[in-house]
């Protein structure tokens, strides 16, 4: 209801002035303007406005392109968000790998003895060339999941 009788009332404020003049001369001679016209004589009339109006004003937005744009800011905001989330998330994993590999690589530098688990689920331990190959293998793929991108 307010929002009605704002606008009625804007509208009404914007029109502009309009009167209605009268213009005659008197039995004396002098010519006499009026805004009711004289009794008995002939006058003229006159549309007098107010001089120049104002430029209109930008019509103001409705309330569905308001929400429209605040809806389009708050997804954008949500995608930035989730591309950040992503990002880190990516980070956080690529560092994990990285230490689970650095472990692994500091097994093999440590030396010992070392098993592996064959197809029948049977222990075998291996032999130095298996360990140097394995060794040679975990620390490609150390270096690999620890580069920066």
């Amino acid at each position: 209801m307010k929002r009605i009788l704002i606008a009625a009332t804007m509208f009404f404020v914007a029109l502009p002035a309009v009167a209605q003049l009268y213009k005659w001369v008197d039995k004396d001679g002098k010519t006499i303007y009026s805004d009711t016209p004289p009794p008995n004589q002939d006058s003229k009339q006159l549309s007098v406005g107010t001089g120049t109006t104002s430029a209109p004003a930008a019509p103001a937005k409705s309330a569905v392109a308001r929400d429209k744009e605040l809806e389009k800011g708050r997804q954008e905001s949500r995608e930035a968000e989730k591309k950040a989330n992503d990002a880190a998330n990516l980070q956080a994993t690529r560092d994990e790998n990285c230490r689970r590999m650095r472990v692994q690589y500091q097994t093999f530098v440590d030396g010992g003895r070392l098993i592996k688990y064959n197809d029948k689920g049977e222990r075998e331990m291996l032999d130095d060339d298996q360990i140097a190959a394995e060794k040679e293998k975990v620390r490609v793929g150390m270096e690999d999941a620890c580069k920066k991108p």
